[in-house]
């Protein structure tokens, strides 16, 4: 009678590593990239981030708000308010929406998904409609019940964009670029 040896296959299941199960689900990751590409943006008191993203989970533009490129940000105003409109920053500032469209890294956004920190306005609503993006997600919609809300609200639904709002299954996410350095691996020197 042979004795009894445990199977490589039953020694192997034991010393299985597991994925982890607390990685980015993809909604998550593309907010989060979003939100990474707001802190861009040298508005002093919006910071705004989008990414666009195909039905392959890729993304294809991302974006933030900031000035128009060639223009010296130094020299424009970033004010929310003044007497003259044209001292604050309104009438110069590219939205994210617009700059993740125009960095798009592939020919063509139609059918897309569009993350973004903020639902948009209604000047960026025209945009995301004519660049056939087909769903907004949006993180915030704090100003809900301003006329360029409405409008937007308006022109997505006629247009048939779907927009939704994002709801975190995590508060934060933290990058800890010293998390690579875990033991067993190499570190860097510079000389």
């Amino acid at each position: 009678m042979e004795e009894a040896n445990p199977s490589s296959s039953a020694v192997s299941a034991r010393n299985i590593t597991r994925k982890r199960d607390d990685y980015l689900e993809w909604p998550e990751y593309f907010m989060a990239v979003a939100f990474l590409s707001a802190q861009r943006s040298k508005d002093p008191s919006t910071q705004v981030g989008a990414c666009i993203v195909n039905q392959e989970n890729k993304i294809v533009g991302i974006g933030y708000n900031g000035m128009p490129t060639g223009c010296d940000d130094d020299l424009l105003p970033w004010s929310r308010s003044a007497d003259d409109r044209l001292d604050t920053k309104y009438p110069y500032v590219c939205h994210a929406e617009l700059n993740a469209i125009m960095n798009k890294n592939s020919t063509d956004v139609k059918g897309c998904s569009m993350y973004v920190a903020l639902f948009p306005c209604n000047e960026c609503a025209k945009l995301i409609i004519q660049a056939g993006i087909k769903e907004v997600v949006f993180f915030c919609d704090k100003y809900h019940d301003t006329v360029e809300m409405t409008a937007s609200r308006r022109l997505l639904d006629m247009a048939g964009v779907s927009y939704r709002q994002f709801k975190p299954k995590r508060n934060e996410i933290v990058i800890d670029f010293n998390s690579i350095n875990h033991p067993g691996m190499l570190k860097s020197t510079t000389k």
